[in-house]
């Protein structure tokens, strides 16, 4: 039996539909003047016409000005990520491709053509790119090795096994298909996520890359004929794409205090999973267990944990995980046996806001402050509903909702981190404006709590992904803690420190290293416009039957047309929305505040400051360090320099690289906490108690 719900009527009848090609029709057609005697005025006059119309746009949005600038930035865009290197081999690429596709070039006895030969383009190019300042090249900062060598010269090398657990976007060796599947054949052994195989299949092959990379909605596993893995081995952890690093400051400097492959390991993992599927598909904690018990046996040192961004919930996941009698079966005492501490770097301990509005509306602070240009170009090559399918389908990315609700995030007038004489509160985590045209014949729209928020988010999701968030996670606050200890067995509370305690591990450290001085987004203006198909609507809990058969039963077959398809008003950032004097600021309907560019500064550093420091959560009494870098990017280079502490780039921060070698050489104990934002004032306003 098919369960069927009333559908909204179209606001639109088909003879309007009708009336409206009609005048688009005639607004094309143009009329074809007899050639006659009076030819040559017609000409001027269509020229005339022309000149005026072309008059009534600006330069730089005709083709003349659009196609030569397109040459320009690729140009310059091959200036940055082309290497050298990539001259050596490019013959034998190029002879191998006209082979496999039987291309020759025509021979001409008479003629004396010269051979393709590379090696002059290869120098020259050599010799401009030596020329270049090192600190200009997204691939260096002109600091690499500086750190290491500046702590070797302290006579401190190589004493704990390091593990390295990186983020979403730090997962520098990213994802790559194992599919066999004729569908996704032409992806094997490439990379879907991460490097320039990636740019190229979302170019060329964007269909079929969204499917590679789309989970089952139902299982959180592979879709039928899918197969993405998690590439491995430190080799891969330098960058994202060409030039773009990521890892690898902080490999080189490990290397020249002696760590190699002996001692550090890269642990990526497949993000899009959800933790407890990490698990079943890939063993990857039991893996993560081996690696780290390997090194303990072999070393004879515990493991430092050195995690980014959403790496620090999978190790908080982790040490829950390893402990439990059920799952690791590790035992009380094997966190406090194997591991000397933990580096959490811009961790998202608390959920992101941008992780709401992006299973929302499938946009976020990126998507709604590029160019009219650039977002023209990003809906139709990716649209909206496009994202928001593909982020709804990552339960992996799902343990990013903001945890702690309103005791945490504020009410609808207040939050613990508003600004003094504040115009607008970020405890209204979605707003609308009373003023606002697109909403004025809307009821039920209210500005809303982080609580408020995410019920009426989930209400605009599938069922499929209600699902999903409610049998793998928890987001609220618990403070009994007799509960505490009961869910410490539970896996759903595992990725929320306010639901569960630290493990038992007195002599553990944990170092929470963070950015701070970059404007992040922190809540939202929201804006409802035009109606669109709903695919929501079928999954609604008031989805009901609308007929009865004259025997009594329960007719559930719908009997209007194909077409009448049900709709629902889109839900939107109000981008149009920018008010440079509010406080806080408002850019493009986005609320401004303190953070590291992605984080928001309660989740990168409530816990570490005031939420661990309670026995409540922190029985064990682990000592928690601090501390806050400053973003001070160099204006002269691309990715801020050894100074930067923006959300990714800070992985190449001098500062942060010191601290990984101290701890990492034993020497920890100089690691003092150090603040520059008033993090420990927010924290004191949260309501733990």
């Amino acid at each position: 039996m098919t369960l069927t719900n009333r559908l909204k009527k179209r606001n639109q009848s088909d003879s309007a539909l009708a009336q409206h090609e009609l005048s688009h029709e005639s607004q094309h057609h143009h009329y074809e003047p007899e050639h006659n005697s009076h030819q040559d005025g017609d000409k001027g006059d269509r020229k005339a016409k022309e000149t005026k119309k072309q008059n009534g746009r600006h330069f730089y949005a005709t083709r003349r000005f659009i196609f030569p600038l397109g040459l320009i930035l690729g140009v310059l865009l091959g200036l940055v990520f082309v290497q050298p290197s990539d001259f050596q081999d490019f013959q034998t690429h190029l002879a191998l491709l006209m082979d496999e596709f039987e291309f020759r070039v025509p021979e001409f006895p008479n003629l004396d053509l010269p051979q393709l030969d590379l090696s002059l383009v290869e120098s020259e190019w050599r010799r401009l790119w030596s020329n270049i300042p090192e600190p200009w090249k997204l691939n260096t900062n002109g600091l690499e090795f500086t750190v290491g060598e500046k702590i070797a010269a302290r006579g401190l090398a190589a004493k704990h096994p390091v593990v390295l657990i990186p983020g979403i976007i730090s997962t520098a060796s990213g994802l790559e298909s194992w599919s066999t599947s004729p569908d996704y054949r032409a992806f094997f052994r490439k990379k879907v996520w991460g490097g320039f195989s990636m740019i190229s299949q979302v170019t060329f092959n964007r269909d079929k890359w969204i499917t590679a990379l789309m989970l089952d909605p139902t299982t959180g596993l592979d879709p039928p004929g899918a197969k993405v893995r998690a590439a491995e081995g430190i080799d891969a952890a330098s960058s994202f794409i060409q030039g773009y690093w990521l890892w690898s400051k902080i490999v080189e400097n490990l290397a020249v205090v002696n760590y190699d492959t002996n001692n550090l390991h890269l642990a990526p993992y497949d993000w899009r999973l959800s933790y407890y599927n990490l698990e079943e598909r890939d063993a990857y904690f039991s893996k993560l267990r081996a690696t780290i018990e390997g090194f303990v046996a072999r070393e004879k040192r515990k493991v430092v944990l050195t995690a980014h961004s959403m790496g620090s919930t999978i190790i908080l996941y982790f040490l829950k995980w390893v402990e439990s009698p059920e799952h690791g079966k590790g035992g009380p005492d094997w966190v406090e046996n194997h591991i000397e501490a933990y580096i959490s770097i811009a961790g998202t301990h608390l959920g992101v806001a941008k992780a709401m509005a992006a299973f929302l509306s499938g946009e976020m602070k990126d998507t709604v402050q590029i160019n009219p240009a650039g977002a023209y170009v990003l809906e139709r090559f990716f649209s909206r509903k496009e994202r928001q399918k593909l982020f709804r389908s990552w339960a992996g990315s799902a343990s990013m909702w903001i945890k702690g609700g309103d005791d945490v995030w504020g009410n609808a007038t207040w939050a613990p981190d508003d600004l003094d004489n504040t115009t607008h509160s970020h405890g209204a985590l979605i707003a609308f404006r009373q003023n606002s045209p697109a909403i004025e014949s809307e009821s039920g729209l209210f500005n809303m709590t982080s609580n408020q928020a995410g019920t009426w988010i989930l209400e605009r999701t599938p069922e499929s992904f209600q699902k999903m968030l409610a049998s793998n996670y928890s987001f609220g606050i618990e403070r009994d803690e007799e509960k505490l200890k009961a869910n410490n067995l539970d896996f759903t509370k595992w990725t929320n420190p306010l639901e569960i305690q630290l493990p038992n591990a007195p002599s553990m450290k944990i170092y929470c290293v963070y950015g701070h001085g970059k404007e992040t987004e922190r809540s939202y203006w929201y804006t409802q416009r035009e109606y669109e198909y709903d695919e929501i609507q079928p999954d609604s809990p008031h989805a009901v039957c609308t007929d009865t058969a004259q025997d009594g039963s329960v007719n559930c077959t719908s009997h209007r047309e194909p077409l009448d398809l049900p709709l629902a008003r889109t839900t939107h950032i109000d981008a149009e929305y920018t008010d440079e004097a509010a406080r806080p600021r408002i850019l493009n309907g986005v609320k401004m505040g303190e953070g590291d560019g992605t984080v928001s500064l309660l989740s990168l550093g409530a816990m570490c400051v005031e939420g661990w420091r309670r026995p409540r959560w922190n029985p064990a009494g682990i000592q928690v360090v601090t501390v806050e870098l400053p973003h001070n990017p160099v204006a002269t280079i691309p990715r801020g320099g050894g100074t930067t502490s923006d959300h990714v780039d800070v992985l190449g921060s001098l500062a942060l690289n010191e601290i990984i070698l101290k701890v990492a050489t034993g020497a920890g104990d100089e690691v003092q906490d150090s603040f520059v934002s008033n993090i420990r004032e927010y924290a004191k306003r949260i309501k733990w108690d």
